[in-house]
């Protein structure tokens, strides 16, 4: 092959693999393309915050080959849209990680960063359109509400993104996420320990002291981070979930059943 055929087709290897994707999704995106990736099929979204202060420091960190994480999806504070890789690719986001039986939640998750230092509210043009993401990522895979989750979720004692602020009750009127207010009282006891309710929801039942803080950051803390630490509350509001997750009435037991 002569030497400037062979220049040739090196070079337009070269921007093929430079070149871009068109966005999943129908919403308005700018494609930024991150290198880090594998294939996957997505089932579960994965909500993170990029704890930086601006989109293009957060863009730079995610498309670094030398810092190796990406995401799916960023969205800055005022609502843009940013795509870094195809929804059919596993981004690199959740790191060691469980949720559901699953040990690898890149391989079937779709990860999207907020531009959130995590000491501060959302913005709600970016909430906006993450619930605009949300709704086509559920229409496009079918994916339940609980399986809108955070980092911390799936790596409890590791992560706690996205963090205090980040409005879950308002996700879960719309189907993103679950969630119970005020638990009503029962007189009896429940049918199934804490730990066991954790496993059902999702939580990973090799830690279940990081599970427990996870779950509590996650469904009984305030805009401040103050979480509720009362057992009884958090029973309550684990059985609710479970409830709503499953579909299912568990007859309660008696006392000296429930561990």
């Amino acid at each position: 092959m002569p030497l400037r055929w062979g220049c040739l087709l090196l070079l337009a290897t070269l921007l093929a693999g430079c070149a871009g994707f068109k966005p999943d999704t129908s919403l308005p995106a700018t494609v930024v393309v991150s290198p880090n990736l594998d294939e996957r099929r997505p089932s579960l979204v994965v909500i993170h915050y990029t704890s930086n202060d601006k989109a293009a420091h957060s863009l730079n960190t995610l498309t670094s080959p030398e810092r190796r994480v990406s995401a799916h999806y960023l969205i800055a504070r005022d609502g843009t849209l940013f795509q870094l890789v195809p929804e059919n690719k596993r981004a690199w986001h959740a790191g060691q990680s469980y949720w559901a039986g699953l040990t690898d939640v890149n391989s079937a998750s779709i990860g999207i960063e907020l531009d959130n230092t995590g000491q501060e509210p959302y913005d709600d043009a970016q909430i906006q359109t993450l619930e605009l993401l949300l709704q086509d990522l559920r229409v496009r895979y079918r994916i339940p509400a609980a399986n809108f989750v955070g980092h911390s979720d799936v790596s409890p004692g590791r992560k706690i993104d996205p963090g205090p602020y980040f409005p879950w009750q308002r996700l879960a009127v719309s189907g993103f996420g679950l969630w119970c207010d005020a638990p009503p009282e029962e007189t009896a006891a429940l049918p199934m320990s804490m730990s066991a309710m954790l496993v059902l929801l999702g939580y990973d039942p090799r830690m279940p002291d990081a599970s427990r803080e996870a779950f509590a950051r996650h469904y009984l803390s305030d805009a401040q981070g103050n979480i509720h630490e009362d057992e009884v509350v958090a029973r309550r509001t684990a059985y609710c979930l479970v409830k709503r997750k499953t579909g299912q009435a568990f007859e309660p037991v008696s006392p000296d059943q429930n561990p």
